[in-house]
């Protein structure tokens, strides 16, 4: 049997997908069922665009459902109270300095199932992510980027965010 793989998350993180869960059970799974029987009334459904495309919905909500499934029975929640905030982990948001583009940065690390770049959110699996776990304020980290490129980072500050 294949063990499947943990997912980490922090508890802002678990109830989102908790959330979006609930909402396609209750909420999608009802809206699709009234299409598709909105598409049955019209008549032959071997020529019936709405109702291949009312189930080609269901179908997705449904591998969503079970996708969402599998990844809350094995995550593991970051109990976020306990990090510590002189180090940067899972749960920490990092304010840091990039030392070639001469910016200031602020990126919260999470579990590659929360990550989103866009909203500033790092997966503790990525390169950037990797380097900066385990950093203290005041410390310089490098990151090995595509091809070879080493960025330089000045960690500023570290902080928790409250879930």
């Amino acid at each position: 049997m294949v063990e499947s793989k943990k997912h980490i998350l922090t508890s802002k993180g678990m109830q989102a997908l908790e959330d979006e869960l609930q909402d396609l059970k209750v909420v999608k799974r009802k809206e699709i069922a009234q299409k598709i029987k909105e598409a049955r009334e019209q008549g032959d459904l071997s020529e019936n665009a709405e109702y291949d495309a009312a189930k080609d919905e269901q179908r997705s909500i449904e591998t969503r459902i079970e996708e969402l499934e599998k990844i809350i029975k094995n995550a593991e929640v970051i109990d976020e109270s306990t990090i510590d905030k002189d180090t940067v982990s899972i749960g920490s948001s990092v304010k840091f300095y990039d030392i070639e583009f001469d910016e200031e940065l602020e990126y919260r690390i999470v579990g590659s199932t929360e990550s989103d770049i866009l909203k500033g959110l790092i997966s503790n699996e990525s390169p950037l992510g990797k380097a900066l776990i385990g950093s203290r304020v005041g410390e310089e980290i490098e990151v090995e980027g595509a091809e070879g490129a080493i960025s330089r980072y000045k960690i500023l500050s570290i902080a928790r965010v409250d879930a």
